[in-house]
């Protein structure tokens, strides 16, 4: 992950740089070297498309992504020790331009984004140069308004530290799915086949697909509770090399989709996240080409019905089911139910999960 947050770095030093020098005749700051409260936006490199936002926590650095291009970075100031901001693969729960924290003190958090149901989110803060907060990720004021604008319910933001273990990143408890009453599920007894139940979930809410060759399984969620299950074939031989991510953009290809042959192949956005770098990206980007796993046919054109751009798919040889589904669970693809709605973890009321962490 070190390396790829390099390589995500120079990439935006590149185009950031040049769009600056368009727009003000200037150089632009180098994004390695911004000043606390620093930071580059330059949106109208990537007007339209879904939105992926990369938190490096060694860094202190958000960088953002427009449709797969460059389009901002700025310093941040994470969780201090103690009360560090986790890792993972997150989606944009809740937003609130006016919140203020109900458990700091009525603390303003400007902007705010939320990204877990115990407190994890974005916001307007102080950026003293070093992690400061209780959890949350402080950006500039500024930059925290544009952030906003831009970004919509169901974005992916993943969170990162090289300098941390690997698997801190993408453990496995983290990518389980989850029920509908937020507790775990147990591979459904298909074989081969699939089970697709929409009304579990309702109409509407980000989609998420997550798929495991440890566990030879697809799941496919909306608001973070699986609504879809199939039986997944890997050819002999083929992983995935780690987690990679996967977002679906608004254009479509002249070249028919593996999912359903006769509809036009959808654009894709993809991230390497765990023991996967932009060079084996790119060989695992081809190698999907020769369809090396297999699901029900059905199901496949069943899914390429539900993929809408900003439709995460996080792609992963770790295993997808945890031993002990009762078990607490922070998941990684969080659900957007209402607060009164949704279980606390650990038997809490469920108000004390409105509490935020500045």
């Amino acid at each position: 992950m070190h390396r790829t947050v390099r390589t995500l770095a120079t990439t935006l030093l590149l185009a950031l740089a040049c769009a600056a020098a368009a727009a003000q005749q200037a150089p632009a700051p180098d994004p390695r070297n911004l000043t606390p409260g620093q930071f580059l936006w330059h949106p109208e490199i990537a007007p339209g498309g879904p939105i992926v936002l990369v938190i490096s926590l060694d860094e202190q650095r958000a960088y953002v992504y427009r449709n797969g291009l460059a389009i901002g970075v700025s310093t941040i100031s994470s969780g201090k020790p103690g009360k560090e901001t986790p890792t993972g693969v997150f989606t944009i729960l809740q937003k609130n331009k006016d919140h203020r924290s109900n458990l700091y003190n009525n603390a303003p958090m400007p902007y705010m984004q939320r990204l877990t149901w115990d407190g994890i989110a974005l916001h307007g803060g102080a950026l003293p140069g070093y992690p400061a907060s209780h959890g949350c990720v402080r950006l500039p004021h500024a930059f925290a308004q544009k952030l906003f604008a831009e970004t919509r319910t169901g974005d992916t933001v993943v969170v990162a530290n090289a300098k941390g273990s690997g698997a801190s990143l993408a453990y496995p408890a983290l990518l389980a799915p989850v029920a509908k009453d937020g507790t775990g599920t147990r591979t459904r007894n298909i074989q081969a086949g699939y089970y697709w139940n929409e009304e579990a979930t309702g109409a509407t809410g980000p989609v998420s697909v997550l798929l495991s060759t440890a566990d030879r399984r697809v799941f496919v969620m909306r608001n973070g509770v699986v609504f879809a299950e199939a039986a997944l074939e890997v050819d002999e031989g083929f992983a995935i090399g780690g987690t990679a991510l996967l977002v679906v953009g608004a254009d479509t290809e002249a070249a028919p989709s593996l999912l359903a042959p006769d509809q036009p192949r959808r654009a894709w956005s993809a991230y390497p996240i765990h023991g996967v770098d932009a060079e084996s990206l790119a060989m695992l980007q081809l190698r999907l080409q020769s369809m090396p796993m297999h699901v029900d046919e059905s199901f496949a054109r069943r899914l390429y019905t539900v993929l809408t751009p900003g439709t995460t798919v996080l792609m992963t040889d770790l295993p997808a089911i945890r031993p002990d589904p009762s078990a607490p669970l922070q998941p990684v693809l969080e659900s957007d139910e209402s607060l009164a709605d949704r279980p606390a973890p650990g038997g809490q009321a469920a108000a004390a999960m409105q509490h935020e962490r500045p």
